[in-house]
């Protein structure tokens, strides 16, 4: 009886996390945000003492996976919505590489040591940093690398200025330009912050996507 109850949960509960996983609309493990993670191993924690406690009714371990499913929906619909909050979340891209050069400052910001970027440029085949055009650290923690072209010629990346109506001001730093810079172009072209889904900077220009209705 105890082993039929055991089969039971273990197929119960891979049925709901699998529609749970669809409902919350996961990525790949290797993309998993901090809290995403946190989700997920109490999710499985959960799970596992439902399975091992057989005479617990199931319920002491659904309600709490709904909350679970429910406090991410939720807080996932508020990141789309409010920048300041998923960067509180998730944080941001971080440059450790720029030009061939190392930015030693933003490393020990993010901590994240030279043993950590040299592991990664070898995972992608590169023996040396002076290959390396730019390398982004990503929120969930891999490293997004542009090598140089042939002949250490630049390449033409497109470089974030606004993000869902906000201005990135560490682009504009690394640009050397400034905000008034910026909200010129907008206005030259009748476009008002706010409106700006995402525009980037490209060739020397900046490209504009708007927001859905303008």
């Amino acid at each position: 009886m105890e082993l039929f109850s055991v089969v039971i949960r273990t197929l119960f509960f891979y049925i709901f996390i699998t529609i749970s996983y669809r409902l919350m609309g996961k990525r790949e493990i290797g993309q998993l945000g901090v809290i995403d993670l946190i989700v997920s191993i109490l999710m499985a924690e959960l799970v596992a003492i439902s399975i091992e406690n057989t005479e617990d009714p199931m319920y002491l371990t659904i309600i709490p996976l709904s909350i679970l499913v429910f406090l991410e929906i939720v807080i996932a619909y508020i990141s789309v919505k409010n920048q300041k909050i998923r960067i509180l979340l998730e944080g941001k891209p971080s440059l450790i590489i720029s030009n061939g050069t190392i930015n030693y400052h933003e490393m020990i910001k993010q901590r994240y040591t030279l043993n950590d970027l040299l592991l990664q440029l070898r995972q992608k085949e590169i023996k040396d940093i002076s290959q390396v055009e730019y390398a982004f650290l990503e929120s969930n923690g891999k490293l997004s690398i542009f090598k140089y072209k042939p002949f250490q010629m630049r390449g033409n990346y497109p470089m974030p200025v606004i993000l869902d109506g906000k201005i990135e001001d560490t682009t504009l730093k690394y640009l050397r330009k400034n905000r008034q810079w910026l909200e010129n172009i907008l206005l030259n072209q009748n476009v008002e912050l706010k409106n700006v889904f995402y525009a980037f900077y490209k060739k020397q220009k900046i490209f504009i996507i708007k927001k859905s209705g303008f």
